[in-house]
């Protein structure tokens, strides 16, 4: 089986209930007919329930059997003000801003599902931005206990590719942290090796990236990631994980064998961390584009439930995968 067709096999085994905020997107109520029809999660849909199902009736989708809930009009709703109230009293928050705040965003309200274990997991972003997603999540739900920082990956599947675990990688951060210190890239290796492991089923390979390959430049650039190599190994030294390399060094056998003699790593790596976010960004998405690669993300670690972000530029499908890979992710709560 491809890589998300393994995935939602993993997903059917166990169901969850994921919360979709954005009904009132076209791509959300396509991917909701789809994930009702391969039956590897259960859906809510947040909205006004006779304008979602008349806009899914004006595309020619099918929503019957899936759970379409009003924030405005819940049963839950003063429970959740007040669940609110409690988790931000430090912050002043009051009744009637608790209130405007579920009412107003979907968002909110779905993560408050979360939080309530109404729900298992969340999928947002296709129409909102990064920050309109994770706030909430911070604020209601939190990080994970043990985590240092939330961070952002890909799952990348590249067809015909003889690299990495046999096209598969994670790559990271690519959404969320722009110039992460030593200390925050070593983290973000520490989850994404989890993330690799957990999702693929095999065991991480991670390159710690740079234009520099084991001390073959000088910059600050490439002191950090060889700090944050040294961190990483020391805090789980059962992880084969190397760094500074080049992407050619992590990859290609035969550069390896030159650059990185000996290295466990280099040649094979299949978690790639970046050094910055413009670099996990960019490098995405060039890979996506050429090489007409499957990404599905971002997906957020470090979060204490699954809340996953979306690119704006999604499609449908985009969304059934990430749908399936974070009800996967919700197993991991159980």
């Amino acid at each position: 089986m491809s890589f998300i067709e393994d995935v939602k096999a993993k997903a059917k085994s166990k169901m969850k209930t994921i919360v979709l905020p954005e009904a009132e997107d076209k791509r959300t109520l396509e991917a909701a007919e789809q994930i009702k029809k391969e039956g590897f999660a259960k859906l809510v849909l947040l909205g006004n329930k006779e304008t979602v199902e008349k806009d899914a009736q004006s595309y020619g989708f099918d929503l019957s059997g899936i759970e379409i809930l009003d924030p405005k009009t819940s049963p839950s709703l003063d429970d959740y003000v007040a669940t609110l109230v409690e988790l931000r009293k430090s912050k002043g928050m009051t009744e009637e801003e608790a209130r405007k705040l579920l009412t107003g965003s979907n968002t909110y309200f779905g993560v408050m599902m979360v939080k309530k274990g109404d729900a298992d997991g969340l999928v947002s972003g296709a129409c909102h931005s990064t920050a309109d997603t994770l706030r909430p999540s911070l604020q209601i739900l939190k990080t994970k206990p043990g985590t240092k920082l939330v961070s952002a990956f890909f799952v990348m599947v590249v067809p015909d590719c003889q690299y990495g675990e046999n096209g598969t990688f994670v790559f990271s951060d690519c959404g969320l942290n722009q110039n992460p210190t030593a200390e925050e890239l070593a983290a973000i290796a520490e989850s994404s090796a989890e993330s690799f492991r957990f999702l693929v089923g095999k065991e991480p390979k991670v390159a710690m990236l740079s234009y520099s390959t084991l001390g073959s430049a000088k910059h600050d650039d490439v002191t950090k990631v060889q700090e944050a190599t040294r961190i990483a190994k020391e805090n789980n030294p059962a992880l084969l994980l190397e760094g500074e390399l080049q992407l050619d060094a992590a990859l290609v056998e035969s550069v390896a064998s030159l650059k990185a003699p000996g290295s466990k790593v280099a040649g094979h790596a299949n978690t790639l961390i970046f050094p910055n976010l413009d670099a996990g960004n960019i490098g995405y998405k060039l890979v996506q584009r050429l090489a007409k690669a499957e990404a599905y993300g971002p997906m957020t670690q470090g979060i204490a439930r699954p809340v996953n972000d979306l690119s704006r530029g999604c499609s449908a499908e985009d969304i059934v995968g990430v749908v399936a890979i974070t009800a996967v992710q919700c197993q991991l709560y159980d």
